[in-house]
């Protein structure tokens, strides 16, 4: 086992040397990319000067030319226009209002018809003739919800 990890580690010394050198330029000097030398002539590479009178049709001024003058009369036009004020409001102006209330109204909405079955039962129980005041009324709603607690126990 000590072997072959010795083995792989002189294999990795050896791979890493040669990548290093390789970067170097392997020894024989450094390497010259003839990209604008001339390895035959032992010169540099003059550019190729374009004539003035050759225009290239694929360049961004040109794909451009006249973009900037119909964004400027597109822009006036719009300003010429009227303002039209229907544009601008919501088809629905209070549509937010009434999300946010939903809740709200849903909890008012039980609470009045508890409020208005318990003015029922008031009305009923002053009609039975248990009493013409409010407090034989309210007595006589006791009595009907202990009677309604009863049943619901049963």
């Amino acid at each position: 086992m000590d072997s072959s990890l010795q083995a792989a580690s002189e294999a990795r010394k050896a791979r890493l040397l040669a990548l290093k050198q390789r970067k170097e330029g392997g020894g024989d000097g450094p390497l010259i990319k003839s990209r604008n030398f001339d390895p035959e002539s032992r010169t540099i590479k003059k550019r190729a000067v374009l004539s003035e009178d050759v225009e290239m049709e694929d360049t961004v001024e040109n794909n451009v030319s006249g973009l900037a003058e119909n964004i400027i009369a597109e822009d006036e036009e719009r300003r010429a226009q009227e303002l039209d004020v229907f544009n601008i409001a919501p088809k629905r102006p209070n549509w937010d209002l009434k999300r946010e209330m939903d809740k709200k109204l849903a909890k008012l909405q039980r609470r009045t018809q508890e409020s208005i079955h318990t003015l029922i039962r008031q009305r009923l129980a002053a009609q039975k003739g248990d009493s013409d005041d409010i407090a034989g009324a309210m007595r006589a709603q006791e009595k009907a919800q202990n009677a309604d607690d009863d049943d619901e126990d049963e």
